[in-house]
C-alpha cells in the first residue's frame, strides 16, 4: 500500500509540476493586479467624485475586509466541497464583480463592488496553498517555491504599467476592464488542474484520488507506485481554539503580528 504523499514522492518532479507551477503562479499575478488596482485608480476617483482622504482610504479597507471575511467562509467551503470548485468559483466571482466595478455609477457602488472583488480574490489561496504543498512534497522541486513569489511582483508591475498607459488615454474604467482579462483567461486553464488528491482521500473518495495520481504520473511519463492507495488514519480536524492553546499560543501571536 501507499499514501498520497508517498505516491507524489515516487512520481517525482516533471511536466505536471511545471504546468501546475505556472498556472497557480499566474493566480498570484491576477491577485496582485486586483489588489494593487486601487492604488492606481484612487487618484482618479478622488477627482471624479471629489472624495475626502477617509473616503479614499475606505475603498482599500473594504477590499481587505471582504478578503478577511470570505477567506474564512471559502476556506470552510473548500474543506467541504473541494479546492478546485472553490478556486473556480472565486475566479468567476472576482472577474464578475471587477467588471461591474468599471460601471459603478457612484462612490458607494464602487466601494461595495470592490469589497466583493476582495471577497472573491480571497478564494485564490485555497487552491494555491494546496498546490504549493504538492510541489514542496517533491524534494527535488523546492527551488521552485521561492521564484513563485515573483508572480506577485510581476502582477504589481503589470498593473502599474497598464495604468501609466490606459489612465491618461482611456480612463480608469477601461483600466479595470483590461485588468480583468488575465483572470478571465486563466479560468480557461483550470481544466488542466485536478482536484486535490489529499482532499479526495480525506473525504473517502480514494478512487478519485487514485485517478488524479495516475494522471500526474502519465503527464510526467513515469509509472505509479506498486500497491493500493490507502487512507491515512482519521484524525481530529483542527479547531480555532487550537491556535490559542498554550502549546501554540506564542507561535500564533508571532505569526499574526508578522502578517
Amino acid at each position: 500500500t501507499f499514501t498520497v504523499e508517498e505516491a507524489v514522492e515516487t512520481i517525482g518532479f516533471g511536466r505536471f509540476h511545471i504546468m501546475l507551477f505556472l498556472i497557480m503562479g499566474s493566480t498570484g499575478v491576477v491577485e496582485a493586479m486586483e489588489i494593487m488596482l486601487i492604488a492606481v485608480v484612487s487618484p482618479l476617483i478622488r477627482c471624479e467624485w471629489r472624495l475626502q482622504d477617509w473616503q479614499v482610504a475606505l475603498v482599500t479597507t473594504m477590499v481587505f475586509f471582504g478578503y478577511m471575511v470570505f477567506s474564512i467562509v471559502l476556506g470552510l467551503l473548500a474543506d467541504r466541497y473541494g479546492r478546485w470548485k472553490i478556486l473556480l468559483l472565486s475566479f468567476l466571482w472576482a472577474a464578475y464583480f471587477s467588471l461591474l466595478t468599471s460601471f459603478a455609477p457612484s462612490y458607494l457602488w464602487f466601494v461595495l463592488l470592490r469589497a466583493m472583488v476582495g471577497a472573491g480574490v480571497s478564494g485564490h489561496a485555497q487552491g494555491r496553498e494546496e498546490n504549493k504543498q504538492i510541489i514542496a512534497t517533491c524534494s527535488c522541486s523546492n527551488p521552485f517555491l521561492s521564484p513563485g513569489k515573483v508572480f506577485w511582483l510581476a502582477g504589481s508591475l503589470l498593473i502599474i504599467g497598464l495604468a501609466s498607459v490606459v489612465n491618461p488615454t482611456l480612463g480608469w474604467r477601461w483600466l479595470i476592464r483590461i485588468a480583468s482579462i488575465p483572470g478571465i483567461l486563466l479560468i480557461l486553464l483550470f481544466r488542466f488542474i485536478p482536484e486535490s488528491a489529499r482532499f479526495n482521500v480525506s473525504t473517502g473518495n480514494t478512487g478519485a484520488a487514485l485517478a488524479t495520481l495516475q494522471s500526474i504520473a502519465r503527464t510526467n511519463g513515469v509509472p505509479m507506485p506498486q500497491g493500493q492507495l490507502r487512507e491515512p488514519p482519521k484524525e481530529r480536524r483542527g479547531r480555532f481554539k487550537d491556535l490559542i492553546h498554550p502549546k501554540y499560543r506564542r507561535t500564533t501571536l508571532q505569526i499574526w503580528i508578522i502578517w
